[in-house]
């Protein structure tokens, strides 16, 4: 068990010396680059969430769902005149239930459920993730992106480390048993402060963001980082299955590699916004 830990640990090292100056990058490059990149990312995860959907049920074919998942995103990114995102939502979730009923197999119930979460999920968390780089064209957006990797990627590696050598030595009760068993309240805990920490750190390089905005970003990622992981965990476990692929090594899929970014990316979208 050791030796599978090390290795595994060793690859999560390795891709993330090569994945993380990527994504910094990009970030950077903003543009059509950085649209591309994560369209496919949606992609990809909506191919995984179509996968897990397949254990319980008969979800749309998945050509279907990786369209739809290609039209919304390039409507997040270029800001149709012509067709609003929640317009494009709503057809597609009509379209859906006219299609069901012209299908024979599985349950309409179970077949519309187990695709549309997931769908919508990943479709308006990595909508929220373009809208946030490209808003108003100005450099807040940047600046929140990067604020954002960074507090999630603190936020892990306290998270893994602290609760690794902290874990039930002060608290015995797990965090999220029936979903994580292996989670634990000083994990969660160095992970909040290891955010936090990132926060400061952040706003101390780059005196266009305010400290406020910069501690209001880190508490929340801190807090809702673990939600990202359980909401995935609550849907594998489901679909009876321990990664979403096997895309990435050390990491699985990208849902389980961007389930933290994916959750917290609307609420960073909010605060970048409205305060």
């Amino acid at each position: 068990m050791g030796k599978l830990l090390s290795n595994n640990l060793f690859q999560r090292v390795l891709v993330a010396l090569v994945g993380i100056p990527f994504l910094l990058w990009l970030i950077d490059l903003g543009g059509l680059g950085f649209a591309l990149f994560f369209l496919l990312l949606a992609l990809l995860a909506v191919f995984e969430f179509h996968r897990l959907a397949r254990h319980k049920a008969k979800p749309p074919a998945l050509w279907i769902v990786l369209l739809v998942t290609a039209l919304i995103q390039v409507n997040f990114y270029v800001k149709s005149e012509t067709w609003e995102v929640w317009e494009l939502l709503l057809a597609v979730v009509l379209a859906l239930l006219v299609m069901e009923l012209f299908l024979k197999e599985g349950s309409p119930l179970l077949n519309l459920g187990a695709i549309l979460p997931g769908l919508l999920y990943v479709n308006l968390s990595f909508g929220s993730l373009l809208r946030l780089r490209f808003f108003e064209g100005s450099k807040e957006g940047e600046m929140m992106v990067f604020l954002m990797f960074f507090c999630v990627w603190a936020a892990d590696i306290f998270a893994y480390f602290g609760g690794s050598a902290l874990g039930g030595r002060f608290i015995h009760r797990k965090l999220f048993e029936r979903l994580s068993p292996h989670k634990t309240w000083e994990g969660f805990l160095t992970g909040l402060a290891g955010s936090i920490a990132a926060s400061m750190i952040y706003s101390s390089f780059v005196p266009e963001l305010s400290l406020t905005k910069a501690l209001l970003t880190g508490l929340l990622i801190g807090l809702a980082s673990p939600a990202g992981d359980l909401i995935e965990s609550m849907f594998k476990r489901d679909a009876g299955v321990k990664d979403s692929s096997h895309l990435i090594p050390g990491h699985g899929g990208v849902l389980d590699r961007f389930d933290t970014i994916m959750f917290v990316s609307p609420f960073i979208y909010f605060i970048t916004v409205h305060l």
